[in-house]
């Protein structure tokens, strides 16, 4: 097998092992949460069902690995926290800011993970770098003991953090400035948007990363 076939395959193994975790934490809670409201049910209680999803994954997770999804564990804070948000704030434009206070709160909680041992984008990147299996675990474990790779963990953090946090302040006086459609709109694709480029730079870092690793290895 080549290198690039080898590369290939542990891209489909993290793939097929992020699979479930996408399913229960994205897509069953958005389709789930659109059945509910379109059939009448309130905000809070569509949320609060659609967060038993994460729960499921979480528990069968726990079950079959031994160990807290990392991934899964931060798709359900979100959607207790949406439930608490649509339980609070009872108007559009209040709504929207609700969703910007998410944000911000999750990218204090990025920025507030510097201060720990590890920051939560190593627990993130091990989730989404490795198939699972438990030498793969071991061999993303055992990368700490760079100090090349801990200052990236640290950085991607960082920025991913700080991202949330700008996104959320942007959101906040547009919510009051935009009409409501035009908010909506915003709404849903800001956040896209703001992902797709962390995605990007952060395949770029891991890039840049394994080809700084590669030549001190080499030496």
């Amino acid at each position: 097998m080549t290198e690039s076939q080898d590369r290939r395959g542990k891209a489909l193994s993290s793939l097929l092992n992020l699979l479930p975790s996408v399913l229960f934490g994205v897509v069953l809670p958005f389709v789930t949460y659109g059945m509910l409201t379109d059939r009448g049910y309130a905000p809070v209680t569509a949320l609060l069902l659609a967060s038993l999803w994460p729960v499921a994954d979480l528990v069968l997770y726990l079950a079959v690995k031994r160990r807290v999804d990392e991934f899964g564990l931060m798709m359900l804070v979100l959607l207790l926290l949406g439930a608490l948000g649509a339980l609070v704030f009872d108007s559009t434009r209040l709504f929207f800011v609700k969703d910007s206070a998410i944000t911000g709160l999750l990218g204090l909680t990025f920025l507030g993970s510097l201060a720990l041992s590890r920051p939560i984008m190593f627990y993130l990147g091990r989730k989404f770098a490795t198939d699972g299996t438990p030498e793969s675990l071991a061999y993303w474990n055992g990368l700490w003991r760079y100090p090349g790779f801990r200052r990236t963990q640290y950085l991607l953090t960082g920025v991913w953090g700080g991202a949330f946090l700008l996104e959320a302040i942007v959101g906040v006086p547009l919510a009051y400035v935009l009409p409501t459609q035009a908010m909506l709109l915003v709404g849903n694709v800001l956040p896209i948007v703001v992902v797709a480029a962390l995605i990007t730079w952060t395949i770029f870092m891991a890039k840049r990363g394994r080809a700084r690793m590669a030549a001190a290895q080499s030496q």
